[in-house]
């Protein structure tokens, strides 16, 4: 049995074999015998046509229903009918088969008489689709009906021009050479390509196959016969003349327009165009095989980079804002990221992302902090912030540079804070705001870097100084305002955290003494009238500063907090005292006994107290020099408060007022109306105190007191006389103490005390290094006292104190050598 529709060269003689009864109509036509049966094919009655093949061309075939025999003088042959052993249901026939099939026939006969039959119904599915054998058109027949093709042998085939072969294989060798001698080739690549295609159409594929080996094999006997000829005593340059002819051949393989090809591709895509990322793939995977990957893309396709993105670089820090080249920048290295991972080798990525880093970043990290770190800090913007961190710390020397401008943006941007003296109300919380501010952006955006870190601090320590002593005073101040009584702006919690926040400012600043001064004064006042919002808030400060500066700086401190509790149980005493001396009284005194050192220095004023008031001294006195022999007292009448009952028109009220205020309404008691000079003369107060005094009780919103004329400053002869007329919605009423603000002249007095401190403990700084080391140089004695003093000192002053020293016999200079100083025990 012979495979369908393939005719056997020499077929075995076939044995005389019964006709089936299925053969039913058999017809002979130009030595072409087709025999036609019918077969039940899926269900339905299809006509197939079953050849049979002629073993021998010239000898006629004649069939019969049992054996035939001819009447010619030519053998018999017997006719064989193709079986199918297994039920295979092909439908079609495809025709590029019946094509060659055909020219297989042709080729074989030398009689035109030959034929060669087909079996038309034997076929295979070509493409999915089912061509039937039959006729050459196909007729709109019945469904079900079998389609018939018609296959005729071709016409004569077109012939090549002489000499084509031989003159098409020439330039062809030509071209193989002029690669392999690595010059250019002189005939067009398409003519050459058209060329190979026509002689592979016309069956020479083998032949030039033969020819192209022969030529590769010549040169490469031509290369290796140099070698033969080489000293191999020389063996390194023997093995290096090796290698380089290798890395020509493998080089030569691959043309220049294919890399430019490749660059090309790789430059569309990164423009935004679509490419075919799996032909790059393929072929520099190619490239890798060969093993001129990088000595014939890769060096150029860096190259490439380097042009590419050091001209978009220029351009688009011209173009585009920080933030927006930014995100130009972190894109363009995704996507060549994304490239390595896809197409390029491995060994690609690190110079090509540093290729990059250099020319998108690299050469612009100045230009980008100088145009846009400022507006990006001032605005906050902590995602963009993040961004610029990210991307800086994959260049060398950007987080170097990053840092420096960090620190100068710092510097500036505290220092309109400090310096404007306008700004003094608002300093503290604007630099808190600040310091809140910086630190989300090293958490955040910074990663926490402990350089960012450092330099904050230091940056801060800069700027905060430049201003002496005025931060250190108002950050008391501020402090002051948040743990005095009313303030209901924060819990505790909240009054906790912003404690922490002023603690860390005041950490920053030099002249923590000038802090301590000013802290005390104001601690004395609102434990002195009370007004302080909470005891705890105030011993946990005490204990932050006790942290910060230890225990010789709060030591005073502490001492107020424990006067004030022994005054506490000094009155419990005192009034079973007067229950038990049965002293009458309609007066209740308190009296807060306060150690000098501890508390602020306060100048001492002469008033003329009510005899009730002086009779209570007396009595206070008698009893604490009893318990306390050896003490003095002394009494500060500016610290003073009173609660008076008054009556008006409207009704009774209290009046919660100084001790100034006291003495001034109690005049009311005796007449109508007083003159300033006569309310002067008769109180004793200090012409600037009660001007103030008066003030607040005849101008202020409470105005027990009427003036004459009317205005907002007391002047000289002004009269005042008792508003019976008051009227007030609370029944306690508290008059704004215009004196327990602090004058300008208090505050010059609190910084001289400061200063004058501080000369006490340069001396104590001097003497203490001197009798410890006997004798000392000038420059070295300097260093030692700045090592220990925590507060700046100027050169200048440093040296009046040495002179003084000098001056009381302290130390003396040395005789022989006037930069030296010697301690006199």
């Amino acid at each position: 049995m012979f495979p369908t529709g393939l005719s056997s060269p020499n077929p075995p003689p076939p044995p005389t074999q019964e006709a089936r009864p299925a053969a039913t109509d058999v017809k002979t036509d130009s030595g072409n015998i087709t025999s036609t049966k019918k077969r039940k094919i899926n269900g339905s009655e299809r006509e197939d046509t079953s050849d049979t093949i002629s073993s021998s061309p010239p000898k006629t075939l004649n069939s019969s229903s049992s054996s035939s025999s001819s009447s010619s003088p030519t053998p018999l042959h017997i006719q064989k009918k193709l079986r199918f052993e297994d039920s295979v249901d092909f439908i079609g026939l495809d025709v590029k088969m019946a094509e060659e099939a055909a020219a297989a026939a042709a080729s074989c006969s030398n009689n035109k008489s030959k034929a060669m039959f087909l079996p038309g119904g034997v076929g295979h599915h070509a493409n999915g689709l089912t061509k039937t054998a039959g006729s050459t058109t196909f007729s709109n027949s019945k469904p079900g009906a079998a389609k018939k093709l018609v296959i005729k042998n071709f016409r004569e085939k077109p012939k090549l021009p002489e000499n084509y072969t031989q003159e098409t294989w020439q330039k062809l060798k030509e071209a193989v050479e002029a690669i392999q001698n690595s010059t250019s080739i002189k005939y067009n690549l398409e003519e050459l390509y058209q060329a190979v295609e026509n002689l592979c159409f016309h069956k020479i594929s083998a032949k030039l196959y033969k020819q192209l080996r022969a030529v590769c094999e010549d040169h490469i006997k031509a290369q290796i016969d140099q070698f033969r000829e080489y000293p191999f005593t020389v063996s390194v340059l023997f093995l290096k003349k090796i290698d380089k002819c290798w890395q020509d051949h493998c080089r030569q393989m691959v043309q220049s327009k294919t890399i430019d090809g490749i660059l090309l591709l790789i430059e569309r895509e990164r423009n935004g165009e679509a490419i075919d990322r799996s032909l790059l793939r393929s072929l520099l995977s190619m490239l890798s095989d060969l093993q001129i990957y990088q000595e014939s893309f890769e060096q150029r396709f860096l190259e490439e980079t380097n042009r590419l993105y050091a001209a978009e670089g220029q351009r688009l820090m011209q173009e585009r804002e920080v933030p927006e080249y930014l995100h130009h920048v972190n894109k363009r290295l995704e996507e060549e990221a994304d490239r390595v991972i896809t197409y390029l080798d491995q060994s690609t990525q690190k110079p090509l992302i540093l290729a990059v880093e250099k020319q998108l970043l690299g050469e612009h990290l100045t230009a980008t902090l100088q145009k846009g770190l400022t507006n990006l800090l001032d605005e906050n913007r902590i995602q963009d912030l993040s961004l610029l961190y990210q991307l800086f710390s994959r260049v060398r020397g950007g987080v170097s540079v990053l840092l420096q401008h960090w620190i100068e943006y710092i510097k500036a941007f505290g220092s309109t804070i400090v310096i404007n003296p306008e700004k003094d109300k608002t300093m503290v919380q604007e630099l808190l705001d600040f310091k809140d501010k910086v630190d989300l952006i090293i958490d955040v955006c910074f990663m926490k870097n402990e350089k960012f870190v450092n330099a904050m601090k230091e940056a801060f320590e800069t700027f905060i100084n430049k201003r002496p002593n005025k931060p250190a005073e108002l950050i008391a101040k501020h402090v002051d305002s948040k743990l005095r009584a009313g303030n209901k702006e924060a819990t505790d919690e909240e009054l906790e955290k912003m404690l922490d926040k002023i603690m860390i400012i005041f950490r920053f600043i030099y002249g923590k003494d000038v802090f301590e001064a000013f802290y005390k004064k104001d601690l004395a006042k609102r434990l002195l009238v009370g007004k302080s919002a909470s005891v705890d808030a105030e011993k946990s400060m005490l204990s932050k500063l006790k942290h910060e500066c230890g225990a010789a700086f709060t030591s005073k401190l502490e001492g107020m907090f424990k006067d004030m509790e022994l005054s506490k149980d000094i009155m419990v005493q005192f009034k079973q005292y007067m229950q038990c001396q049965n002293i009458p009284g309609n007066i209740e005194l308190t009296v807060n006994i306060l150690t000098m050192g501890y508390w602020p220095t306060y100048v001492p004023m002469e008033v003329h107290l009510p005899p009730e008031m002086v009779r209570l001294q007396e009595i206070f006195k008698t009893f604490y020099l009893g318990k306390h022999s050896g003490r003095k007292l002394q009494w500060q009448s500016t610290l003073g408060h009173c609660v008076l009952k008054a009556e008006f028109k409207e009704g009774k009220k209290e009046l919660q007022v100084s001790l100034f205020q006291t003495l001034v309404l109690l005049m009311f008691n005796e007449g109508e109306e007083f003159t300033l000079e006569e309310i002067k003369v008769a109180t004793g107060i200090e012409d600037s105190e009660l001007r103030r005094t008066l003030q607040s009780l005849a101008c202020g919103k409470a105005r027990v007191l009427t003036k004459i004329p009317k205005s907002k400053d007391v002047e000289d002869g002004d009269k005042f006389s008792c508003n019976d007329d008051f009227k007030h919605k609370l029944f306690r009423i508290k008059i704004n103490q215009i004196q327990m603000k602090e004058t300008v002249e208090e505050q010059a007095s609190t910084t001289e005390r400061v200063f004058q401190d501080r000369q006490y403990q340069i001396d104590a700084a001097i003497v203490r290094i001197m009798k410890m080391r006997k004798t000392l140089t000038h420059n070295l004695l300097m260093s030692e006292v700045y090592s220990q003093l925590k507060f700046p000192v100027k050169p200048a002053d440093l040296k009046k104190r040495i002179e003084s020293l000098i001056d009381r016999d302290y130390m003396e200079r040395d005789k022989e050598n006037s930069n030296q100083y010697n301690y006199v025990a």
